[in-house]
């Protein structure tokens, strides 16, 4: 597929997935491959949907991760949800992905209440008015809350999954608070927790969340994850994550 002006491609190393990504969008980063190694535990045959898809990174390696039926990505900005579906025919992976072009805001007028197994997102982190702000336009949407806030995505994600469905979040450690009283608003159950940190001398800045809809109350602090360890090289843990042994 040929690149187009300011896009690069990065290989994932990972069952030869490629993905297409330009600077002048939000480019993904370890993030979203965290996440999709935390939910790679989804079941056979079900439907899953991505709430953000960006340029489609969450939506194509979780479907080459587990054996998911459907995953659908969600992208609110035109030129994002095209740059995934071009990832999506270089993947080969049209009959598993699709993306839609739209604010999440509006799903139920395309999908029906209580017909998803599975949401997954890497949502914007930042409120809105807060944070830099010296960016263009598509990665303010991409880094703030924007065209739509930390309750949006909280709020459909209930109302898509089925009864006892599974919701994954990456997110910052910051709003952990937010997020943790806004899932038990909207009825997701916070069932499982884990904070990644950049190495043992630091705080921890990103938190993955597991939450069921419907559920009862019992939390799983899980043991904490290292990116880095004391030579600055990937620890074991993500080497695993990478596939490197």
């Amino acid at each position: 597929m040929e690149l187009l002006k300011d896009e690069r491609l990065d290989d994932l190393e990972y069952k030869n997935i490629k993905i297409i990504q330009n600077k002048n969008y939000f480019c993904f980063g370890i993030d979203s491959i965290l996440l999709t190694d935390f939910a790679k535990e989804i079941k056979e045959n079900s439907k899953c949907i991505d709430l953000g898809t960006g340029n489609g990174i969450l939506a194509i390696l979780l479907s080459a991760k587990t054996s998911l039926e459907k995953i659908y990505g969600i992208e609110i900005q035109e030129k994002l949800a095209d740059l995934a579906k071009r990832n999506v025919i270089l993947n080969n992976m049209e009959q598993k992905v699709e993306i839609l072009n739209e604010n999440v805001k509006n799903l139920l007028n395309i999908f029906s209440k209580n017909s998803f197994d599975y949401v997954i997102t890497n949502p914007p982190y930042k409120k809105e008015g807060t944070g830099i702000k010296n960016e263009n336009i598509e990665k303010l949407i991409a880094r703030h809350e924007i065209k739509a806030n930390l309750n949006d995505f909280i709020d459909i994600s209930y109302k898509l999954l089925k009864d006892k469905g599974t919701f994954y979040m990456v997110h910052r450690t910051e709003r952990l608070v937010d997020i943790l009283f806004e899932l038990r608003k909207n009825k997701l159950e916070p069932k499982e927790i884990k904070f990644v940190f950049a190495n043992s001398n630091e705080a921890p800045k990103l938190v993955l969340i597991k939450a069921i809809k419907n559920a009862k109350s019992f939390l799983k602090i899980d043991k904490p994850l290292y990116i880095y360890d004391e030579k600055g090289n990937y620890t074991k843990d993500i080497l695993k994550i990478y596939n490197k042994i």
